[in-house]
């Protein structure tokens, strides 16, 4: 069985979902056709009969180098009160913001939370670059596969914002909090093996997709009915509070959109200059 869109591919074999992000051209970078297409991938594959499990990765240079920077120039030049009422992850031509009935999410975070929503473990397969809502859509999946070379980066905080896209909850979820705040409050650029070393990583590989996909045939090999079960279980703990802290991801970001010191960063990075914060 194949699905293609515009911007995602899903190929199944043996109950092994093969699912590809292929926007090459701009390292698979986040804009409204992406979005919209991850999540309804997502959705397609809750309800795909014979499912056994799912691997995650992106066409060319780069699983996802996060969002389009077109959309970080828009929101450069958007007012405070345009600001209050969008989300992070948007521009005047996106819809990330999007609030559908019965999620707990909008739409840039649902990209992330429907990996979780999925019924059979979902592999990610890391290379290249995983930043901003890139890292993010990673931290979504149940287990990671790095290259030991791969560019992370909790990039928010470099354009005057924080990751919302269920990034706190899931970043907090895998590494000691003092981890996770360095992570967030620097921006930095981290390596896949760093990335292993502190536990965003479950494994390292020099071929992620190709391990991920092995590992995906095992996992289908196993009772299918045992292993829905047991992420399930494991989810009921691990994700506890979810919906509180997403309505507060969303709180947040919409008291930071378009303020001074937010423009003001992504006005220093177009500009190439350091940030003058008031």
């Amino acid at each position: 069985m194949v699905a293609n869109t515009e911007r995602v591919t899903i190929a199944v074999d043996g109950g092994v979902a093969d699912v590809r992000m292929v926007r090459a051209d701009k390292r698979n970078a986040l804009d409204n056709a992406m979005f919209g297409a991850l999540a309804n991938a997502g959705e397609q594959l809750k309800t795909m009969p014979g499912l056994r499990a799912v691997v995650l990765s992106g066409e060319g240079a780069s699983f996802c180098a996060g969002l389009d920077f077109g959309s970080f120039q828009k929101m450069a030049e958007a007012s405070s009160e345009s600001a209050s009422q969008a989300p992070a992850n948007s521009d005047n031509n996106m819809n990330a913001g999007e609030m559908a009935d019965g999620r707990i999410t909008h739409l840039a975070q649902q990209v992330c939370w429907v990996w979780q929503e999925v019924p059979v473990p979902v592999i990610a397969a890391v290379h290249g670059h995983a930043l901003g809502g890139g890292i993010q859509i990673a931290l979504g999946a149940d287990i990671r596969i790095v290259h030991p070379d791969t560019q992370l980066a909790v990039r928010e905080v470099h354009w005057g914002l924080i990751p919302d896209m269920t990034g706190t909850l899931m970043l907090s979820r895998l590494v000691r909090p003092d981890i996770a705040k360095d992570l967030v409050f620097t921006a930095r650029v981290f390596s896949g093996k760093e990335a292993f070393e502190i536990g965003l990583a479950t494994r390292l590989s020099n071929d992620p997709r190709a391990d991920a996909l092995a590992l995906a045939h095992e996992i289908a090999q196993r009772s299918p009915d045992a292993v829905r079960g047991a992420k399930d279980l494991l989810n009921r703990m691990a994700n506890a509070g979810a919906a509180e802290q997403f309505a507060h991801e969303r709180r947040v970001i919409g008291s930071l959109i378009g303020t001074p010191n937010q423009v003001e960063a992504v006005m220093a990075h177009f500009e190439k200059r350091k940030a003058n914060f008031k």
